[in-house]
């Protein structure tokens, strides 16, 4: 294929593992779509789905794992750590080979109206997608969750850019745009403060003033006795992984606090991991053309 972007919806279930093998099914019997990565979290109750292919045939998996999801998932009984407005909460598409961001904007369009219109689920375009700048930040969109968002709708401000000006009883609304890739990543603190993960979250978070590309949030997880840093990163090149990293560590050291883990949720690129190995390895010119899978790729498209 000449032209290749990504998907990373986001599911509002990650307790029901065969609810969300359900979703993926769809997308797998998508010709010309792969599904490269997908995570379930109990704590979260939340799936992330990676998904890459024809851009054509990314909408159309994209729309029929969205119909799934309305099917399925109900949020009037749904709890979970992270914020979420809709059973498929948040639908961003990526350019990768040989597409661009405008692109990704149009598909992102067509598949919102197609959600609002055969779905009956109000779509909020969001980042490069947006309508107004009030709608490009998805925290701003998902304010007040779902509960909150049967009083929000009715104000002017938040008319959906597509579908019913009433919330889907059971599936919510969902959010739908382009985007550069975003990282999540989630650092583990060895602790059952939820106020440190909080504070430490604050820290490191844009609108508290912290790195200019990073959202975070403190969530308690449970299930395991420890709390999160949970975060989306934006931009890796302007707000590198590593040196967020070491702010937590920094930060949890003054409450005397360790890092015991962290996690990616869904899939990055190889820049970061190279950005990463530079910085706490040392070595000198490392790039990607020192990676083998590299190289081996680079042929391949040769032949």
């Amino acid at each position: 294929m000449k032209k290749l972007i990504e998907s990373v919806p986001n599911f509002s279930e990650g307790r029901r593992k065969e609810v969300v093998e359900e979703i993926i099914k769809v997308s797998e019997e998508t010709e010309n779509v792969w599904v490269f990565d997908w995570s379930m979290d109990e704590d979260h109750n939340r799936s992330v789905v990676t998904i890459v292919g024809d851009p054509q045939a990314v909408a159309e998996a994209i729309f029929k794992m969205s119909k799934k999801a309305v099917e399925l998932i109900d949020l009037r009984h749904h709890t979970g750590e992270h914020p979420r407005m809709g059973a498929v909460d948040v639908i961003p598409f990526v350019p990768i080979k040989g597409t661009t961001m405008e692109e990704c904007i149009d598909i992102s369009k067509s598949v919102g109206k197609r959600i609002g219109e055969e779905l009956n689920v109000p779509v909020y375009l969001y980042e490069r997608s947006a309508t107004k700048p009030s709608r490009e930040n998805l925290a701003d969109i998902r304010k007040g969750e779902f509960e909150g968002f049967f009083d929000k709708i009715k104000s002017p401000d938040w008319i959906p850019d597509f579908g019913p000006k009433a919330v889907h009883p059971t599936a919510g609304v969902v959010a739908v745009g382009a985007r550069e890739y975003l990282i999540a990543f989630n650092v583990n603190l060895g602790t059952k403060d939820i106020k440190i993960a909080e504070n430490i979250a604050k820290s490191v978070r844009n609108s508290s003033g912290g790195y200019r590309f990073i959202k975070a949030i403190g969530v308690d997880l449970k299930e395991k006795g420890v709390v999160q840093v949970s975060m989306n990163m934006t931009n890796y090149k302007k707000s590198p992984l590593y040196r967020v990293f070491e702010t937590i560590k920094s930060e949890a050291e003054r409450y005397g606090v360790p890092v015991v883990g962290s996690e990616i949720i869904g899939m990055m690129p190889m820049d970061v991991m190279i950005q990463t190995c530079n910085f706490y390895l040392r070595i000198d010119n490392f790039s990607g053309d020192k990676v083998i899978e590299n190289k081996l790729l680079d042929k391949l498209s040769e032949s």
